[in-house]
């Protein structure tokens, strides 16, 4: 198990490989995206459960052009977790962090937090918290800026 951060990475900095913390589920392979947003969700926040439609449009809109969105459960309750994933259907990738260990390490902020990275591994954007449209939009241009840098 990877030594815990001090404090979520800063920005500019590496973004921790996730394969490095036993999550439950399958890990999209990501190698090759241009652009990843690794959101940290539960199903007991409201405003967690608002952001999976958004999630799910930019999926949609991006995946085609290298955006990988994980979805990282910290649910200690699988049953309520299960039960939102069978209602939500999201169509990018969710694992469940069942014991914690990378939330730990990563010290978020508060609920739900998401990291944006771009192709190379370096955190780029952080959004504490869901704010509906206004998050909606940020993700957009945030999406579009790391993706006109490798596109050029």
């Amino acid at each position: 198990m990877p030594a815990a951060f001090p404090a979520a990475p800063a920005i500019g900095e590496r973004f921790p490989d996730l394969s490095d913390y036993g999550l439950d589920g399958e890990l999209p392979d990501i190698s090759s995206a241009r652009v990843v947003i690794v959101d940290f969700w539960a199903s007991w926040c409201a405003p967690c459960k608002a952001s999976f439609p958004v999630f799910d449009e930019l999926h949609d809109r991006y995946a085609d052009r290298g955006l990988a969105i994980v979805g990282v459960s910290i649910d200690r309750n699988e049953k309520a977790m299960r039960a939102f994933l069978e209602r939500a259907q999201p169509r990018f990738a969710v694992v469940w962090d069942r014991d914690q260990a990378f939330v730990r390490a990563m010290n978020i902020p508060g609920m739900p937090t998401s990291y944006v990275i771009d192709g190379s591994g370096r955190l780029r954007y952080v959004h504490e918290g869901f704010h509906g449209q206004k998050s909606r939009k940020r993700y957009i241009e945030e999406i579009e800026r790391l993706l006109k840098e490798v596109e050029g």
